[in-house]
């Protein structure tokens, strides 16, 4: 069935804006979720632009996320922070703005941020290749921003970082004769081992990307494009260790999770309450049913589900069971 501008508008009521009660401090008083996605502070955090890949403090008292815009072509990290209870407007964060950054992730005890971007090692100006740089928290502030280095970055676009308790750091990488693997950088003494790619429970041909690592390094959930039956445009997978510490074959989180849209960028809160994640999913369908109007065009374009990414959350227990 063809959709029309109403059938729009009882989508964005019932699936956006849930018919429960808010619940005042929870994030931005949002109705608490369930055991399905439903749109993450829609208007707020996620509105007609594109919103994606989420990082909340430990404490749970700020929270980033990425504004992306036309592919990739703009890209900046915004910043909200909770103070007697309320959260405050998200605005740029404080050490982006200037070049594309992307994908924030805390360390587990919070002091520093975590992040990726394209901005000069050398103060000429020049943009580089995508690196995982970090910011430390100084008197309430986020600030001096450095590049994590070698072996984590290279010469290659890294992606998605994601912090273990004791400092290990997963990311996505470009691997040869593939488009992109996860790696793991293990932290001793101070230092980064080598890169390793996860093993093949976890990589495969196919594009596996923008994992999150389990503080405790139990499980993983990432994202996959290229498998056979998927459901549709890129899907999230969890592997678990078993009792040996091994990775176990990685298993699809299947629907309402995943859809026939791209489904990424999962994460999980400290407290393991929320799951999160980024998805493009829509009830878009052309032709429309009816000719449309520039009212409802307009309507349409600037409401959340105009094609556009969205962060998502739900329960954390549903998928962790």
């Amino acid at each position: 069935m063809k959709t029309t501008l109403l059938s729009i508008l009882l989508f964005v009521t019932f699936h956006v804006c849930p018919q429960t009660i808010p619940v005042p401090n929870s994030y931005f008083n949002q109705p608490l979720p369930v055991d399905t996605p439903v749109i993450f502070a829609p208007n707020i955090i996620s509105d007609e632009l594109g919103n994606r890949d989420m990082a909340i403090s430990p404490k749970g008292d700020e929270l980033f996320y990425t504004i992306q815009y036309g592919r990739g072509l703009i890209s900046v990290i915004m910043h909200s922070k909770k103070t007697n209870g309320q959260w405050s407007k998200p605005q740029v964060a404080s050490f982006s703005g200037v070049y594309n950054d992307l994908e924030p992730a805390f360390s587990f005890d919070g002091t520093k941020l975590f992040f990726v971007s394209n901005r000069t090692l050398n103060n000429d100006g020049k943009p580089k290749d995508y690196d995982v740089w970090f910011v430390t928290l100084q008197k309430g502030e986020w600030t001096n921003p450095q590049n994590v280095g070698a072996p984590v970055n290279s010469e290659k676009d890294e992606f998605y970082p994601s912090i273990s308790k004791n400092g290990d750091i997963y990311f996505t990488r470009a691997i040869e004769g593939q488009e992109e693997d996860i790696l793991l950088c293990k932290f001793s003494n101070g230092k980064y081992e080598e890169a390793q790619a996860l093993p093949d429970q976890i990589n495969s041909a196919a594009d596996e990307f923008n994992a999150f690592i389990d503080p405790d390094e139990q499980f993983i959930i990432f994202s996959v494009f290229g498998k056979k039956n998927d459901s549709g445009g890129g899907d999230l997978y969890i592997s678990k260790k078993n009792e040996k510490g091994q990775w176990m074959q990685a298993t699809n989180l299947n629907i309402p999770v995943n859809s026939k849209y791209l489904d990424y960028c999962p994460y999980i809160t400290h407290d393991k309450k929320y799951f999160f994640f980024t998805s493009n999913r829509h009830s878009i369908q052309i032709p429309f049913e009816r000719k449309q109007n520039m009212l409802s065009l307009q309507t349409l374009l600037h409401s959340p589900l105009n094609g556009y990414d969205n962060i998502y959350w739900m329960r954390a227990s549903i998928i962790l069971k």
